[in-house]
Parts: structure tokens; sequence; C-alpha cells
């Protein structure tokens, strides 16, 4: 399985459960050579060794979507653009002026209409008796949130989702010309909707405190209007994906382990420790990329300038020399390294935008239906990259109160 494993011909069994493929790539091939000329990396300590190496290993794709998209698409100008897919100083210009609409101080306004919502949510669920945890539930809260985040007025909010899905479907390591053709009609659509939002708030600016649209235009160091755009775009995608990923597999694992949802239950407290579990144990986020910019070598083997390189997030999360009994679901594992949201300068901005946003939805779902069991076979989505459910049926207690 470890000779034959290729990123561009994945077996279908692997969207199911990937696990046993990255075992034998850690243990046999751990700085695996791919058909492509790629390689892919399956240890913790080499995933965590690149992200910190800015030096000989870049996160810039042009190259790389230049041949993927060709150079004159909008799919290459977004992910050229946006922040997660750049170098310094690029990136470090742009982080700086998000970051500060995403630290805990500046999210808190945020959870009571968060609460009120999952309340909302679960109130609607409960009529329902069965329900699709993630078309109902995890899907709809985090695209309510960044809603809120860029002041998107809620009637308008309805295409978000759908456009996100197309725009990040495009980044699956095999691209088909539907999945290309649905990525550049997303993007012309939201991008002629931000035009109009963005002049709205240059002519009405917001609270530069929680308006996260006003704050990219007062910024000390301002960004062209494409920029600002990409930008807009990126923090709908970044934010809406895998946090709904997030939301999802936590509910399943729960099911799954239903000792350790009992655990949680019975004492609240640990729900923080069980959320970073989840990310750990399913990491939304599967695979992350990088080029080599000199000649290096990782793990002992030597790689050329010009290498690109896939990490295996969720492979490194499940590696024995990291974790100890790594593929055991424990909703109080301390310490948990865990690489879900990556390291080093690339770590992700929005992590304590997800954390926030899975603790309330998951803490609110306990209590309100401790008992819930699946209805049905959980569906995964058929994605390398984004490790999640298309659809995830529940059957809720129907004594649970309101």
């Amino acid at each position: 399985m470890s000779v034959a494993f290729d990123l561009r011909h994945l077996p279908d069994a692997f969207y199911d459960d990937p696990y046993p493929a990255y075992r034998l790539l850690r243990e046999h091939e751990p700085v695996k050579r791919l058909p492509d000329g790629g390689v892919f990396l399956s240890r913790h300590a080499d995933l965590a060794r690149v992200y910190q190496d800015t030096a000989a290993f870049s996160s810039d794709k042009k190259r790389e979507f230049g041949a993927k998209y060709g150079t004159g698409s909008r799919l290459f100008r977004h992910h050229t653009t946006s922040l997660v897919f750049n170098d310094a100083p690029y990136h470090a210009r742009v982080r700086r002026t998000i970051q500060g609409a995403l630290i805990p101080r500046a999210l808190a306004p945020l959870a009571p209409k968060l609460a009120a919502l999952v309340a909302r949510l679960l109130d609607e669920a409960a009529d329902k008796g069965a329900f699709d945890a993630i078309a109902d539930f995890a899907a709809a809260i985090p695209v309510e949130v960044i809603g809120d985040l860029l002041l998107v007025p809620d009637a308008d909010r309805a295409p978000l989702r759908g456009w996100s899905l197309a725009i990040l479907g495009a980044l699956e390591p095999v691209l088909s010309d539907a999945a290309f053709a649905r990525g550049e009609r997303a993007l012309a659509e939201f991008h002629a909707y931000l035009r109009a939002l963005i002049a709205e708030r240059r002519a009405r600016p917001g609270d530069a405190e929680r308006d996260v649209l006003t704050r990219l235009l007062r910024s000390a160091e301002p960004l062209c209007e494409d920029e600002l755009v990409e930008n807009c775009v990126f923090l709908l995608n970044a934010g809406h994906e895998t946090t709904t990923n997030l939301i999802g597999n936590a509910l399943e694992l729960f099911a799954r382990f239903a000792d350790e949802r009992r655990r949680i239950v019975d004492d609240p407290a640990l729900l923080r420790t069980a959320v970073e579990e989840v990310l750990r144990y399913e990491s939304s986020n599967q695979l992350g990329n990088r080029l080599t910019l000199r000649d290096t070598e990782i793990g002992g083997v030597a790689i050329a300038a010009g290498t690109f390189v896939t990490l295996g997030i969720g492979a490194a999360n499940r590696d024995p020399d990291a974790f100890q009994d790594p593929d055991r679901f424990d909703a109080a594992r301390r310490p948990n390294p865990h690489l879900a949201f990556a390291a080093g300068p690339h770590q992700c901005a929005g992590m304590n935008l997800a954390r926030m946003e899975a603790t309330i939805a998951l803490d609110l779902f306990l209590k309100r239906f401790p008992d819930y069991a699946l209805a049905g076979p959980p569906v995964r989505a058929r994605r390398a990259r984004f490790r999640g459910f298309a659809r995830l049926l529940l059957r809720l207690d129907p004594s649970a109160s309101s």
C-alpha cells in the first residue's frame, strides 16, 4: 500500500479511512516520493520542522497553481493572493491586519449571538426528531459567524456555503473540468458581491473592533482592492469548511465512542480537551503543501530545490512517536501537540474562532441531547484534503427539554 500510494489515484476506501495507509507510510516510507516528483511526509517531527523552516520551505503556490488552474483564471488569482498561500512579507502584513480581529477578546462579543443561533438550530432539530447534523447544524454555524464578522446582511448569506464548497473543492489533488468550472463561477459571483459590499462599507464604515472588513479598510498597512476582495473570500473559506467538519466530526466521534461522550456529559470541563482531541483524531484539514526553496533533507532523505512537499497532517496526528496510543480517542488527552492548525508563522489565524464555535455548539448540543445516536450510516465527503461528512443523520432524544 505504501509503495502504490499516489494522491492522484487514491482508492475509494481511502476516503472512508485513510489511517491504515498513513500508518504504513510512516512505518515504511515516511518521506514518500510520489509519481509526480513530489514527496509526501507522514511523521509529526518532519512536519513540525517544515512548518518552522520558512527559509527552506515556501508557502507560495504561484508555480503549483499556475500549472493547475492556468495563470489567467480566477482560481489562480484568488489562491495566490489570499493569506494562506503566500510568504513574508505579504503574508505577515495581511496576517497582522486580520489577527487582531480574531483574538479571544475581540471574539467575545460574538459568543451570545452564537449561543442564540445554536439554541435556535437545536429547537428546529428537536421538532424533527432526526436530522442531518451537517446541513441542519454544523454547516449553518460558521456561515453565520463569518457573516457576522464581515457584517454581511442576513438576507445575503444563502449563497455563502455553496461558494465556499466550490472554491475549496478546486484544491483537491485531482481537479475535474466540472470542479474547475464550479470554482470559477463561485468566485465570479462572490467577487461581484464583495466589491459591492466593500463600496458600501467605504461609504458607511462599521465598528472596527468587531467588523473585520472595516478593520481591513482602516489598516495602517492597507490592502489594494484585489487583495481586499481575495482575503475576504479566504476568511469565508478558511472559517467555513474546516469548522463545519470539526463540529460534524465531533458529533460522529461522540456517537462512536459513547463512553468518552459520557465522560464529557458528566464533566463538561472536559469539552475543551475533547475538542483538541477531535482536531487530532479526525483533522478537518488533512493535507498541507510547501515548495522547497533550496536543496535540503527531510528525515535523512535528500530533497532537491523546487520539489513540491505534501504535509500529511492527518498522518502526523496519529504518529505514535508524538502521541501515546494514537488510534485511541481520549477526551482528556494531555499533552496534545496536534498539528491540525499547522504551526510556526502559518499557524491558523482563525483557530481561536474555530475553537469558540465548536465549544459553544457542542456544549449546548450535549446538554440538550446527551443520548443522541446515529440514525443511519454516516456518509463521508469524498475529499482527501478536507475530512468531514456529506451527511450525518442523528436520532435525538425525544424527551429532551426545550
